[in-house]
């Protein structure tokens, strides 16, 4: 049986768009809200199969996405690293900062995949499960988002330690970057060898950054992982989401042997057709907050992304994570019109 996701990827256009969204297992779900519970904390849940396996499986039995994107979290990879990672409850990841050369020598040269193994089984486990024609999607964090929570401790807004950093002490921030490039290929290699069928990788905070960072920041570093893990895995499907890049979409699509480029909402479908997807397949974009609003206003957004950009290689999503007050209802309505 084919996978219509896996098919796009291979530049194929299909007839109905295939459809996941970010963060599809989450707190929009009564379902996860009822597992949530059971976890200590947000990265125990990561890091208990049974659970994270749950979690994984619960959108695609409620809506038959063509995706399931295993349940986990970016900053799995700076946890194994031997940073100190934890969830405030409600308030989002807290970690103790590294802002220099010294900081980042107290962690491990290389990402430690023992450390991941319940990442790992839970791939196992929801490879078995999954319906045939569902592509299972693995991740991780590209190096700088990642490098973003890395020096700050937590997300703050305009990202202003880490772009502080690249500008005032470049060796370290360039040490950090090749630190997290390598874990990042070590990593998603793994997911791979355990069973994903495909893998992306977000950069969710790469458009506040001017063109030359950006270059150097998010298109090197990018490039380099699709490198490795290709010399690994070849015929690895990869897909990239450089979020809020605005005009640089173009660039990163012709810079980054991606086999689609994720874009944020905020892209034009017309110009995206144009200047992106004439390069290679896209994914996207619906605003999470039009999905929220539901009705004629959901309607109008589908049918724009729809007119713009599914007579070619296009995977439907949204342009960032579904939001937890996203009502059920306004999701089926989404998947009728799209499949419909």
């Amino acid at each position: 049986m084919t996978k219509p996701l896996l098919d796009v990827l291979a530049g194929k256009a299909q007839p109905v768009p295939p459809i996941w969204l970010m963060r599809q297992a989450g707190r929009y779900l009564p379902e996860y809200r009822a597992i949530r519970t059971k976890a200590s904390g947000f990265l125990n849940f990561c890091y208990t199969p049974d659970l994270a396996v749950e979690a994984t499986l619960q959108p695609i039995r409620r809506f038959g996405f063509d995706a399931a994107i295993l349940f986990s979290d970016i900053l799995v990879v700076p946890d194994a690293l031997g940073q100190t990672v934890w969830f405030e409850e409600g308030e989002g990841p807290r970690l103790e900062p590294v802002t220099d050369l010294a900081g980042l020598a107290r962690l491990k040269t290389q990402v430690d995949l023992d450390h991941l193994a319940p990442v790992f089984e839970t791939i196992r486990q929801v490879k078995a499960a999954l319906p045939a024609n569902v592509t299972f999607l693995g991740f991780c964090g590209a190096p700088w988002t990642v490098a973003t929570y890395m020096i700050a401790g937590r997300g703050v807004k305009d990202q202003v330690p880490a772009r502080l950093a690249a500008y005032q002490d470049p060796a370290f921030f360039a040490a950090l970057i090749d630190r997290l490039v390598a874990a990042s290929i070590d990593y998603l290699s793994a997911q791979l060898e355990n069973g994903v069928d495909a893998v992306q990788i977000f950069d969710s905070w790469a458009g506040i950054l001017p063109p030359d960072e950006f270059e150097r920041w998010v298109i090197g570093p990018a490039r380099r992982i699709v490198e490795g893990v290709r010399a690994r895995h070849p015929e690895a499907r990869i897909i990239g989401f450089p979020r809020g890049a605005g005009s640089f979409y173009r660039d990163y699509a012709q810079a980054v042997a991606v086999d689609a480029v994720g874009l944020d909402w905020a892209a034009d479908p017309a110009w995206a057709a144009r200047e992106v997807q004439s390069v290679k397949p896209v994914q996207g974009n619906l605003d999470p907050l039009a999905l929220v609003a539901g009705g004629d206003p959901l309607s109008r957004a589908l049918d724009r992304i729809l007119d713009g950009l599914a007579a070619k290689p296009f995977i439907f999503n949204l342009g960032h994570g579904i939001v937890p007050q996203t009502p059920i209802a306004h999701v089926e309505q989404m998947l009728k019109r799209i499949r419909g």
